[in-house]
């Protein structure tokens, strides 16, 4: 253990409580509640339970609570505490075609099987600062009806995607693998992952990381040509089937954000030219997030599809060990910890380099170590054996 470690549970206490009085305030004001967090800034608690690991709105927002607003922290405390719980069982993959959708655009086909669905988004908003939130809750004008598009939750709207396969333009999946998918929650991640397991690791990845990413892809760094064939957001049913039953039951409704990004693919001498996919999905409002997770899913592919790997978004290895916030958070934090005794090797490493730098300038060598006898040697001359 440190030496400064040892002398500093004083500091290191008071410290928790210069903290805690950091998070709270100013104590003139009312103190945030957990459920002000989670109703009113949904989509800071959406990222915290999608790079968490966990859907739990209130720990979601408990979280951001305690750690002043600090998402990936935040993440950090979710993650940290589902490792403490216990594991039932895994649910059935989701029927995302079923999903109750309250926001479901296209911008490949402007008319589409039950119509275009903008829901709540900043998309068209002006990007002004709204000074009626200044007043105590002061809110701009509310809509009669749900901005969530609730007259259409419940139909069942059918895929993009599938109507372009139906054509042969499409990619369509191949049969599903006979293995159990890996899970990167128990498991350490492997390379090479497949895609199963790649999927994993960017909807659980640092946003900013895959916006990035996704961002040069668009720019020529990767072979892609995107179109956000449908993003949609909405409830899906999870089930599981208990070994008791061995049945199907439905355990409850989860909020998703899942988007389809197209891209032409000039096919092989086995496939034709054809549309191929990326794809994404998140906790709750995550759309920016799902749209940057398929961009990137996409380019890993590059080498599934037969592309040329020419750009950092198309390395596996380079993406996913890159991805983890909090392994990044964590490796850079590190640094502000004690290497006293690291730093005092290098110190004196550096001091003897100097003084042997100081010692060849004041007493430069006669002969210079490639010339022989004064004359320069011949780099193409060869010594007879």
């Amino acid at each position: 253990m440190y030496v400064a470690v040892k002398g500093g549970t004083a500091a290191i206490e008071n410290s928790w409580q210069l903290l805690a009085r950091q998070r709270r305030g100013d104590t003139a004001l009312p103190e945030l509640t957990v459920d002000q967090i989670r109703e009113q800034m949904s989509l800071a608690v959406d990222r915290v339970m999608s790079e968490g690991s966990l859907y739990d709105a209130e720990l979601a927002a408990l979280a951001i609570k305690q750690s002043s607003g600090d998402l990936v922290e935040a993440i950090f405390l979710l993650r940290a505490y589902r490792t403490t719980l216990p594991r039932f069982g895994y649910s059935l993959p989701i029927d995302t075609a079923k999903m109750q959708v309250m926001r479901r655009i296209s911008a490949t086909f402007k008319d589409v099987p039950g119509g275009q669905i903008l829901g709540a988004t900043y998309d068209y908003t002006q990007r002004l600062l709204d000074f009626a939130l200044l007043a105590d809750g002061g809110a701009t004008d509310q809509p009669e009806t749900s901005p969530t598009g609730a007259a259409t939750v419940g139909r069942e709207l059918p895929r993009i995607n599938e109507l372009m396969a139906k054509e042969g333009l499409m990619e369509t999946p191949g049969p599903a693998a006979a293995t159990e998918p890996g899970d990167l929650t128990r498991q350490p991640l492997m390379f090479p992952a497949d895609r199963r397991t790649r999927l994993q690791a960017l909807a659980r990845g640092d946003e900013g990381w895959l916006l990035a990413l996704g961002y040069s892809s668009q720019r020529g760094y990767a072979n892609a040509h995107p179109f956000a064939g449908e993003i949609r957001r909405g409830k899906v049913s999870v089930e599981i089937v208990p070994d008791e039953l061995g049945f199907a039951v439905d355990i409850g409704d989860i909020d998703i954000t899942e988007c389809q990004m197209v891209n032409q693919f000039a096919g092989n001498l086995e496939v034709p030219p054809q549309f191929t996919q990326g794809y994404g999905l998140a906790f709750g409002g995550a759309e920016r997030k799902s749209m940057a997770m398929a961009l990137v899913d996409r380019s890993l592919r590059a080498r599934e599809l037969g592309e040329d790997v020419v750009a950092p978004g198309q390395d596996e290895e380079f993406v996913l060990s890159h991805a983890d916030s909090l392994e990044a958070s964590g490796f850079v934090q590190h640094l502000k910890l004690p290497h006293y005794v690291d730093f005092q090797s290098e110190l004196e490493l550096v001091r003897k380099l100097r003084a042997s730098h100081a010692q060849q300038r004041d007493n430069p060598k006669t002969e210079t170590n490639n010339s022989v006898g004064g004359q320069a040697a011949d780099p193409t001359s060869r010594k007879a054996a």
